[in-house]
């Protein structure tokens, strides 16, 4: 049978191309639609509850174009069940529909679901807070459903529930955030959701506690009923889990799914399979290691996974997708999804663990989305193990250190993590750079084990230092829930839960009263300002590999425990210094004064303290310094007789309200003049002479220092308009002060009174 289905014959006559499989409700009528090309038959089964109960009807479907078999049942059948009898060579098998969009208990029976009435309050404006930016501008917190609000100390009521991440301001007992408040102080972009489909394993008809990460797909197209009020009502869980996105967008954070198409949790048993016997899997092959190996390669597995993803960017705003194993999927079916997903869906973000696993695919050539192909699936970025086991040690070996347990490692290989361009990757947008995740040990645990007689003090500082070149490189960086407040997962006897999958909530509950210990607090911020600090610079932030081939450059320390890299924006000059010895290191700085943003404990935005000549790093920590560069800034100054024009700028724009002179930043390319020129007839569609310069001032703003330059102008033609700005006016020196002005205008109208106030402007 699985060679039937491979030949060009039975792919030409069984590939249907339309919309519309699964159950299509209106009041007066529900439109069913299953493929089933080897079908003798195909009965639709209407039931009244999800589970138990015989049928309440029966209704033959009829073949259909491309192996599909299709019904419509009159009446209005909300809220009924329904599974497919199918035929195949005599061989009888009840199954649920693979396109179904609600379920009953434990997935068994498909539902007849109006999927408006599940919309929440403002559904239809909700919009995702990732609009208009890049993958390399997330910060991605891996986080279970479960974990987030289990412990008692989370104050989280809907505990283990979609609903439990809609609670805002929750605290521990001293007012510590905890869940969904916790998160959005922290600062990450994006929420990525352990599996939060329809998965096996958890019987969720069981009010007993029940745990397990998810990677057992049963119904692709569901959320996962033990995570509902009510997971015997089919439309709860579909209500509950958009609720839940609401809330996380409207907190200001995206979500992502983790999504594992790569296999199923029963290959016999998988609803797809069961209608189509084996179609859906690669026979016996076991790359995954659950049994068995989806067979993505085959045009209507294929156009599953694609139909599947983008049902959840649509119907659930769905932001992102993490493909679990996503190397044994087949190149052509994850180009598709991206390209369809972002046909409707740009800000959406795609990312995976891209290893090259043992499968064997049922097409000869079939080649796999590993990321040593990362250059032919340009949407997709993938988990760099690379960064990973540099940082932290090998993964084959638990006690093997890494570079931030002092192990002397290849700088070459830093220096490509740093720049976001492992050797497999084509570009740093490429590379989600990380040292923990779900599987194996937390990041603490690791160090832990690997320096088990070390002070507590220096696993804490390893670990900051570990989380600071993470956040500082080039790429995506991702985090796994509770690493900014140390998480563990002890397991007694001194011994690390590494595979906590089914582990019981004491092990994987995050521990948010660990809050009230002051090094957790501290250990918080810490990761609070790298972000923040990430957030404010632009160049850690570079897509292209040529951006930053051309701005990052690695500096030699005189330490084989010690990196050091110099980056370069257009606003700032960035020294980050990482530091894993035992010893202080003493660096000589560039000339000029310095600010020193993240230094020992401290990490953030605001400067900590200057350095000039010299800087040392703690043991086992890292420093970065920050020097603003001059941003090349023109203005006018136009007369009228005795008096000169400024204008208003918008109340929605920095220094909002606030007077200027009508002006730019110098664009790359430009002359000044050209700028001033281009800027004139952008902001007050006028035509300007330049004369020569009048005054040049420096001035620091708080996210720039700009270079200042007022050029004496006339308007050749045109008359002043307000394109950009909200007023404008022409005024004498003596009325400076009825305005307020920028701050770096202070000066400049300082000059214009001297130069001016006593006397008609030289025209």
């Amino acid at each position: 049978m699985t060679t039937l289905y491979d030949t060009e014959e039975f792919e030409t006559a069984n590939t249907y191309p339309g919309h519309d499989l699964g159950a299509f409700w209106t009041e007066s009528v529900t439109a069913f639609r299953v493929w089933a090309p080897t079908a003798r038959e195909v009965t639709l089964l209407l039931y009244r509850e999800g589970q138990g109960g015989e049928p309440l009807t029966r209704q033959q479907l009829h073949p259909s174009e491309n192996g599909t078999w299709v019904g419509r049942r009159m009446g209005n059948l909300k809220g009924l069940y329904y599974t497919f009898l199918v035929n195949v060579d005599g061989q009888i098998r009840e199954a649920c529909d693979p396109y179904a969009r609600a379920v009953g208990v434990n997935g068994q029976r498909a539902m007849v679901i109006d999927l408006t009435e599940t919309d929440p309050a403002g559904w239809a404006e909700d919009r995702s807070p990732f609009r208009g930016k890049g993958i390399t501008d997330a910060v991605l917190y891996e986080l279970h459903i479960r974990d987030v609000s289990m412990h008692r100390s989370s104050r989280i009521r809907n505990k283990g529930k979609f609903l439990g991440l809609t609670e805002t301001g929750t605290h521990t007992r001293s007012g510590h955030p905890t869940g969904l408040r916790h998160i959005q102080e922290l600062g990450v972009t994006h929420v990525h959701l352990l599996p939060v489909f329809d998965f096996g394993f958890t019987d969720e008809a069981s009010p007993q506690p029940q745990y397990n990460w998810g990677y057992d797909p049963v119904n692709y197209n569901v959320p996962e009923g033990s995570y509902a009020t009510n997971p015997f009502d089919g439309a709860c869980r579909v209500r509950e889990m958009k609720q839940m996105v609401k809330a996380l967008h409207d907190a200001g954070l995206s979500v992502v799914m983790d999504v594992v198409y790569n296999h199923v949790y029963d290959r016999d048993g998988f609803c797809f399979n069961q209608i189509v016997p084996g179609y859906f899997s690669r026979g016996a092959s076991n790359g995954s290691c659950c049994g068995n190996d989806t067979a993505s390669e085959r045009s209507m597995v294929r156009k599953y996974i694609v139909d599947s993803v983008n049902y959840w960017a649509d119907e659930y705003h769905i932001d992102g997708f993490r493909f679990d194993l996503m190397g044994l999927l087949d190149i052509g079916t994850v180009n598709q999804v991206v390209q369809t997903v972002k046909s409707r869906h740009p800000h959406v973000i795609f990312y995976g663990e891209g290893w090259q696993m043992n499968t064997s695919p049922v097409r000869p050539g079939t080649e796999l989305a590993t990321q040593y192909h990362a250059a032919l699936t340009p949407g997709f970025s993938f988990f760099s193990d690379t960064c990973r086991d540099l940082l932290r040690g090998s993964i084959f070996d638990s006690r093997a250190p890494g570079f931030v347990s002092g192990s002397i490692c290849d700088k070459n290989a830093l220096d490509d993590c740093f720049r976001g361009l492992p050797y497999w990757a084509s570009r740093p947008e490429q590379s989600v750079n990380y040292v923990s995740c779900h599987d194996n040990n937390t990041l603490f645990d690791r160090l832990t084990l690997i320096s088990p007689d070390a002070p507590r003090e220096r696993l804490i500082r390893q670990n900051r230092l570990a989380a600071a070149f993470v956040f500082l490189s080039k790429g995506v960086p991702f985090l796994q829930a509770g690493e900014e407040i140390l998480r563990t997962k002890p397991r007694g006897h001194g011994k690390f839960d590494d595979n906590s999958y089914r582990s019981p909530d004491r092990v994987n509950a995050i521990r948010w009263d660990t809050l009230e210990i002051p090094e957790y607090q501290q250990t918080l911020a810490y990761y609070r300002g790298l972000i923040a600090f990430r957030k404010a610079h632009a160049g850690l932030r570079q897509t292209s590999r040529e951006g930053v081939l051309s701005s990052v450059f690695p500096v030699e320390t005189g330490s084989p425990k010690a990196v050091c890299y110099r980056v370069e924006d257009r606003y700032h000059s960035i020294l980050a210094i990482f530091n894993a010895d035992d010893d202080s290191l003493t660096m000589n700085l560039p000339e000029g004064i310095w600010d020193v943003n993240i230094h020992g404990k401290t990490a953030g935005t605001a400067p900590l303290f200057p350095a000039q000549g010299q800087i040392t790093v703690l043991p086992c920590s890292a420093t970065v310094l920050t020097r603003k560069k001059p941003v090349d800034v023109v203005a006018a100054l136009i007369w009228e007789k005795d008096r000169f024009l400024i204008c208003q700028r918008p109340a929605h724009k920095a220094r909002g309200l606030l007077w200027e002179f009508v002006g730019g930043k110098v664009e790359p390319g430009e002359t000044p003049e050209q700028a001033l020129a281009r800027e004139c007839a952008e902001e007050l569609a006028i035509q300007v002479e330049v004369g020569s310069p009048f005054f040049q001032e420096y001035h620091d703003y708080p996210d720039m220092r700009i270079r200042l330059t007022l050029f004496h102008c006339a308007i050749a033609s045109g008359v002043p308009q307000l394109l950009e700005h909200k007023a404008l006016r022409w005024i004498r020196p003596e009325e400076i002060p009825n305005f307020a002005f920028c701050p770096a205008d202070v000066n400049v109208l300082a000059r214009i009174c001297q130069e001016y106030g006593s006397r008609p402007p030289l025209m």
